[in-house]
């Protein structure tokens, strides 16, 4: 009898614990968000193996026109999920992730080789505190109208080194171009204040001084991996380190 009491109590307990591994376990939604001069297919590779992991994976297609226009498009994908939600960008999505982030079904923020402003701060001002090789070139091109776009004949070199020739090529004829003004968008709340979040740096991005990553993730206590030898455009070229970290903020382990 004694015996058949203690169970009865047990049982409970520990059907509450199963119930907090399945909650975790039930974040399966990962949305993506690409980053400037750069669309969503870049995150094919990551997509593919989240896909076959078992993850819902939506990418944004931001217009880069504004950065509010950037947000309001991530915001759009972030109403479609079914429930919580990881949050994901890369190089100047994270200031649109930081801004779209508070969205209460976003779990959990990753940045991938990305920027991680603070409130009354933006990207180009961020970017001073540790100038990138790419800051310091002549391979940032502007439009009549006010649009970025990198040089085609650098963009090897400074945005995806570590990719072959060919495929850097196509990327830099098919880039999206951004305007001048989203990198200098100033923050108004930022989502890494009062959600976890996780930074990948990549050791040789050219674009992004990694040692702002680096910064970055150290002010945010954000949980970190470094992807030795790869470029900015590390989330096309190792999409099983990425799509690892991803994982790993999904089911909240450090």
């Amino acid at each position: 009898m004694i015996k058949l009491l203690f169970i009865t109590c047990i049982l409970p307990l520990s059907c509450c614990f199963a119930s907090g591994e399945n909650n975790v376990a039930r974040v399966r939604n990962i949305v993506l968000v690409h980053g400037a001069w750069a669309d969503g297919s870049g995150w094919k590779g990551v997509h593919d193996i989240l896909v076959k992991d078992d993850y819902k994976v939506s990418i944004v297609q931001e217009p880069e026109t504004s950065f509010k226009e950037d947000v309001a498009a991530t915001k759009r994908i972030l109403a479609l999920q079914d429930g919580p939600c990881i949050l994901v960008a890369h190089s100047y999505g994270g200031a649109v992730i930081t801004e779209a982030g508070t969205d209460p079904l976003v779990v959990s923020l990753v940045y991938i080789a990305a920027h991680m402003p603070d409130v009354g701060e933006n990207e180009a001002e961020d970017g001073k505190r540790f100038p990138s090789d790419l800051s310091k070139s002549n391979a940032i091109k502007k439009t009549a109208d006010g649009f970025t776009y990198l040089d085609p004949a650098q963009f090897h070199e400074y945005f995806a080194v570590d990719l072959p020739a060919e495929q850097a090529a196509f990327m830099a004829r098919s880039q999206v171009l951004n305007a001048a003004d989203n990198f200098k968008a100033v923050i108004t709340t930022a989502a890494w204040r009062t959600k976890p979040s996780w930074m990948l740096i990549a050791t040789k991005d050219r674009t992004i001084n990694p040692d702002l990553e680096r910064w970055y993730a150290t002010r945010a206590k954000s949980h970190r991996v470094e992807v030795s030898g790869a470029s900015h455009a590390v989330y096309v070229s190792r999409p099983k380190e990425v799509a690892a970290l991803i994982e790993q903020a999904a089911s909240h382990t450090r």
